[in-house]
Formats: structure tokens, C-alpha cells, sequence
């Protein structure tokens, strides 16, 4: 069936009237201590603290929830809560390493990776791993080898895995001992030639190769456990293959690589039917495909007018539940009556924030996770008892804050100067001023990935509180909002693309919302490479900027060495989407910030990883070189043990204090 979306599903989970806060029950991992008159500014270590309780996910039986805790040292542990006891045991704790990702296997058993480490120049000391547990802290195996180390000294290192060895995003039915693992296969990092998939048991740690098609990375399994979709990938083509359970494999389907139009394939159900995500008009959408013809059903399963839909499907042994996805906000469609209660009832109760359901794969409780967060709210965890229609709260990621020193996120939308609408987020800071503003136009990365979204954001939150008002534009080029709004940003790095912010800033001039003086751009990687072009571009409109990680040097994204943009991607995608670099040199030099660099005349802050691959440091030691000849206002800072972001808590603290120094001292009010 086709399911009818809402015009503006903010209504229901973005624009909340009331602001009450949860009261923590139950096992508390965080106090909720409740604030008491004009409390000062929270400081910039409560928006950025390692998260108090993070990555939480249920058992199959719905016995068990296992989440990461930071331990007495700070590192992440793995913890199991016993859903019948609710007895918390600490299964996993390593002194120099953060449990990261976190699997359930069956029931009984779990899988989990650790935070590689980076300790040189262009180097990974450690890589993820993989290591087993059972969920009463028995049967601890290493699986997988990190470059350097081992985790087990009990383990038989000839049986581990090589480290180049990765789980698959693929859960399968969590009813045996084995999981999905991938093993890119090369000549060197930035070249994968073909991809090793097998079923590793995480007992034994024996590995069982499986049979796919040749340079194929990204399946899908049936019900049963049965490898039946895969799409591979050589050369100028992208193909989808397709068999019937234990048969051949065959192509049903072709495209150009990198393709904007290709299908995609999502998900089978316990019907055998397959879901894929395909064009519907402007707007990407869900369909069933049937195999033997490639042909998509006759309409889409789900739809949006306005929208990409980019789904998650929930799902359990028995059925297919549900489809999660984002529009202005987080939703659900619901197909089971049941589920769709459930959710009525948890939103009755948790009214000021969105709830996001996960239900066990094969449960044996009343329980479903509860993930609830709003634009004001870190994520808390709660259990609701189906049966009792009970909330009992986990715990929250972050130390409580006081909603009255936050900023209230909601979507608008402007006109871009060719009449292009630009939807963004606009955050607004509290108090009763909500007129002539301090403004930053923050700029997401990637350039073709969707920027925002409704909710939690401790790096905008943190600004709201210091009294800024945060423009989000999904200018051209992002993802999400049709074929058209993507496509338009085509080879448009420093053109359209960058007159997209410049008119998102007026646009907050002209509705009264951002003083015309105080007006600053900011962001990391592309949004750090739009920065110092709005610098260029538009000095009468960006009184100073902030770029981490950004690139400088359009021609640099090519010819760099170390850079871990792959080969493939080079030759097939980025001359399409960024330009050839031959063919539109004079437009790579227009729009390099390191070639227009004596424009630049504002104050600037620059922060780089030492170990960054995706926009190495030449990017930012040459723009600050060519910035310093002739202004002095630039701000430098290099993070020596960091890539492309800051993963440590201490780096981020640091960098956010910067800016907001720097801010504080460029978005003054003029006298």
C-alpha cells in the first residue's frame, strides 16, 4: 500500500508546545538533580562529555539490554542489564580502548568492536577487532586481529582473523553463533579489488566463506539466513544480482556508476518479497521489485512528496513491523495495528519528544526500547512494558540540561536567487529577543549527504546557549530532497552552491532574525571549504569565519597522495559532481579558497587533524600560509592525534571553547 505522509510531520515531531523534561527511574546512570533559578551557562564539558549511556540495544528475547558506560577510567565498557533482575554486569572493560560498536549474535551471546587508535602520521596503530562475549561476561574470544595487538591472551592467534576483516550491516536472523563479516581485498588502501564475504562463528572463530558475485559489497539475506541480493561494482557500471535460495546468481539489473537513478536494494521479507529504493518522479521512494523481471510494483510502498526516503526497517522473525525514515523529522510507519498502539501510548507519555521504538528480534517479554530525544534532549533510554503500558527509564547520554538555555530547532525554507527552494534548519536561541540576532550560517559537510536533522545536536546547542541563532541550509548538492535539488549542485563548488548560504543570510536579515553586522560562516570539510569561500565571496555579509578539516584546494582532492578518496570514485564520481580536473581547471582555480586567498581580509580559525585522510593537513597548512601574508587574523590549531573530526572528548571541548572565543570576539555588537 501507499501511505499518505503529512504535509509537515513537525506538527506531530518537531514543533512540541511543552518542554517537560523526563524523570529518571530505575537504574540511574546520571543525575537529575533539578535546576533551581538563573543557573549560569552550562559549560562547554556537558555538551561534549563522553556520553553517560550510549549505543543501548535489546536482546533478541528481549532478556537483556546491553549499552556502553564509561568506567572509573573514562573508557567505554561494555554492560549487560539483566531485564529480569535489572543486575547490571560490566561484560567487557579494556584500560587503553572504548568498546564501539556493539552486535547481539543469539540471545546469549554478543560481538563487538573497539575505537581504532591513531598514533603517526598517515597511521592506524589499532585497528576495530572484533571480540565475543557471552552476556554474563563468560566465553570473552578475540576474532579479529588489530595491526599491533591482541585483546586475549588466551586466544590462539592463528585462528584470528586478519584485521582487515569488518562486520556487515546485516544482523541476520541472531539465531546461531555467526555473524557476517567482509574482507576488503587490494593492492593498496585506496583500491579494494574484490571483497571476501563469510560467516564467522564467534565460538570457535572459523570462518565459512561465502559464495557472492565477483566485486560485490552490499547483500542481503533472507528470513533463513540466505544470501539472496548482492550489488557489485567494476569499472563505469554498477550491477544488481539476484538468485533463488541455494541457485545461480543472475543480473537483473544495470546502471552507470554512481548513477543518481540506480535501484537499490533494501530488505526482504518473511514473504520473500524484495524492497528496493528507486526513483518515484523527482522524489526516491520504496517499491517492491519482482526478481525474475527487474520490474517495480506499481506504486510505491512509501512516498513523500517532499522527500528522499531513506528507510530502516523493523522488523521481526514473524514480520515486517514498520519502516523508520526522516522527512522534516523522524517518523514511523507503522503496518502492524499493534506496533502503531504501542506507539500512541509511548508518545502519550513522553509528549515534548520523538520516540523511537526497537523491538526485539524474538521476544520473549513485554519489553520494547524506547529512544526519546527532541531538539532540547539528549537521547534518553527507557523500557516500555507493553502489557502494563509502563515506562521504566534507562538513562540519558548527557548530564541534564536546562531547557531554558537552549535553542528551539525548527525547518524553514527560503528562495535561493534563481528561485530554487533551500530548506534549512534555523535554531533560535532563548529569551524573549528573537530579532536582529547574532547569526551563523553552519554548513554541513560531505557536500552530498543530508545535513540536519530534528533532534539533539551538542555542537548547535552549544551555540544557541551562547546566544547565537544557527542557520542550517541544505543548499543544492544535499541529499534527501529529490533528484532536481541534488543534481543542481552539480559542479558547483564555490558557484550556486555557495550562493545558496550568502541567500540563506539575507533571508535571515530580511525577516528580522540576524543583525546584518553580526553575521559569521562556519563548518567542517566541504562546510569548512564554504567557509573561506564565503569569506571570499561575500565580505560584506561574513564578518569572520571557522573552518575544521576543510578542503582548500579543489585540485588537491584529486592529486593527493594519501587522500582516502578511492580510485574509482576519482575517475567515475568526481567529475561529475566536483568537475575534471583537466576540462574545468580555470573553475577549480576560481573557486580554490587557497588561490583566492588575499581576499580574505576577516578574522579566521583554522583547526586540522594530524592524521586526517580525507582532507589531509596540506589543505589547512596552505591556506593558513597563504591567509598569514597578508592578514594576521588567523587562528591555528592542530590536533596531532585526530583525522577528519575530533573523536576525543578533550579535543572537542577545546576546539568549541576556541570558537567561542573567537566568536565572542568577532560577533560583538557595534557600537
Amino acid at each position: 500500500m501507499t501511505l499518505s505522509l503529512p504535509h509537515c510531520v513537525a506538527q506531530a515531531a518537531g514543533r512540541f508546545v511543552s518542554r517537560s523534561r523526563l524523570a529518571v527511574i530505575g537504574l540511574a546512570l546520571a543525575s537529575l538533580s533539578a535546576f533551581a533559578g538563573a543557573a549560569a551557562l552550562p559549560p562547554a564539558t556537558q555538551f561534549f562529555q563522553t556520553p553517560l549511556l550510549s549505543g543501548a540495544v535489546l536482546s533478541p528475547d528481549g532478556r537483556a539490554l546491553a549499552f556502553r558506560q564509561p568506567g572509573p577510567d573514562g573508557k567505554l565498557r561494555l554492560v549487560v542489564l539483566d531485564l529480569l533482575t535489572f543486575k547490571p554486569t560490566v561484560v567487557a572493560s579494556y584500560a587503553s580502548d572504548d568498546v564501539d560498536e556493539i552486535r547481539w549474535v543469539n540471545d546469549k551471546r554478543l560481538v563487538f568492536t573497539l575505537k581504532i587508535e591513531l598514533t603517526g602520521p598517515n597511521r592506524i596503530d589499532t585497528g576495530p577487532g572484533l571480540v565475543a562475549v557471552n552476556r554474563d561476561g563468560t566465553g570473552l574470544r578475540a576474532l579479529v586481529q588489530r595491526t599491533h595487538r591482541f585483546l586475549s591472551s588466551g586466544s590462539d592467534l592463528d585462528q584470528l582473523q586478519p584485521s582487515n576483516t569488518f562486520l556487515v550491516d546485516d544482523e541476520g536472523d541472531q539465531n546461531s553463533d555467526e555473524v557476517l563479516v567482509q574482507s576488503p581485498q587490494g593492492n593498496d588502501e585506496k583500491k579494494v579489488d574484490y571483497i571476501e564475504l563469510g560467516s564467522l562463528n564467534t565460538v570457535t572463530g572459523r570462518l565459512r566463506n561465502l559464495d557472492a558475485p565477483l566485486h560485490s559489497s552490499h547483500w542481503l539475506r533472507d528470513a533463513q539466513g540466505k544470501l539472496r541480493v548482492a550489488m557489485a561494482a567494476t569499472g563505469a557500471k554498477q550491477m544488481m544480482y539476484y538468485r533463488e535460495p541455494d541457485g545461480p546468481w543472475k543480473k537483473i539489473a544495470e546502471f552507470a556508476r554512481f548513477d543518481q537513478n540506480a535501484i537499490h536494494p533494501l530488505f526482504i521479507d518473511r514473504a520473500d518479497r524484495l524492497y528496493v529504493s528507486a526513483n518515484d518522479g523527482d522524489k526516491r521512494a520504496v517499491f517492491t521489485m519482482d526478481p525474475a523481471t527487474g520490474k517495480l510494483g506499481a506504486k510505491p510502498v512509501l512516498a513523500s512528496a517532499e522527500y528522499d526516503i531513506d528507510p530502516d526497517f523493523i522488523a521481526t522473525k514473524d514480520k515486517l513491523l514498520g519502516i523508520r525514515y526522516q522527512i522534516d523529522a523522524e517518523v514511523t510507519a507503522w503496518f502492524d495495528p499493534a506496533m502503531q498502539a504501542v506507539q500512541t501510548s509511548v508518545d502519550a507519555l513522553l509528549p515534548a519528544t520523538a520516540n523511537r521504538i526497537s523491538v526485539p528480534a524474538h521476544s520473549a517479554t513485554n519489553f520494547v526500547l524506547v529512544q526519546s530525544f527532541s531538539d532540547v534532549q539528549p537521547s534518553q533510554y527507557a523500557l516500555f512494558d507493553t502489557k502494563t503500558g509502563k515506562l521504566i527509564n534507562i538513562g540519558g547520554t548527557l548530564a541534564p540540561f536546562d531547557p531554558q538555555q537552549l535553542g528551539v530547532m525548527d525547518m524553514v525554507r527560503y528562495k535561493a536567487r534563481d528561485g530554487l527552494s533551500i530548506p534549512a534548519y534555523l535554531t533560535l536561541p532563548s529569551g524573549g529577543v528573537k530579532k536582529n540576532l547574532p547569526l551563523l550560517v553552519y554548513v554541513h559537510g560531505g557536500p552530498w549527504v543530508r545535513g540536519g536533522s530534528w533532534g539533539w545536536d551538542s555542537e548547535v546547542q552549544f551555540l544557541a546557549s551562547r546566544g547565537y541563532a544557527v542557520l542550517q541550509p541544505e543548499f543544492r548538492g544535499s541529499r534527501g530532497f529529490g533528484r532536481r535539488h541534488m543534481e543542481a549542485g552539480f559542479k558547483q563548488w564555490g558557484l550556486a552552491m555557495q550562493d545558496d548560504l550568502a541567500d540563506g543570510a539575507r533571508w535571515a536579515i530580511a525577516q528580522g532574525i540576524a543583525d546584518p553586522k553580526r553575521i559569521c560562516i562556519i563548518g567542517a570539510s566541504y562546510g569548512g571549504y564554504a567557509t573561506m569561500m564565503g569569506l571570499v565571496k561575500n565580505p560584506d555579509l561574513f564578518r569572520c569565519g571557522v573552518n575544521w578539516v576543510g578542503v582548500t584546494d579543489i585540485d588537491l582532492l584529486y592529486s593527493v597522495g594519501w587522500s582516502d578518496f578511492s580510485d574509482e570514485f576519482k575517475r567515475y564520481g568526481m567529475p561529475g559532481l566536483v568537475g575534471d580536473r583537466v576540462k574545468d581547471a580555470a573553475q577549480f582555480k576560481a573557486t580554490s579558497p587557497v588561490a583566492q586567498a588575499a581576499r580574505i581580509t576577516q578574522p579566521l580559525l583554522l583547526a586540522y587533524g594530524g592524521f586526517d585522510v580525507r582532507v589531509p593537513i596540506v589543505h589547512g597548512e596552505k591556506m593558513r600560509d597563504a591567509v598569514k601574508a597578508h592578514n594576521q587574523q588567523v587562528e591555528w590549531v592542530v590536533y596531532s592525534e585526530e583525522g577528519h573530526g575530533w573523536r576525543k572528548s578533550e579535543n572537542k571541548v577545546d576546539f568549541w571553547t576556541r570558537v567561542e572565543k573567537f566568536l565572542g570576539r568577532n560577533l560583538a555588537p557595534v557600537k
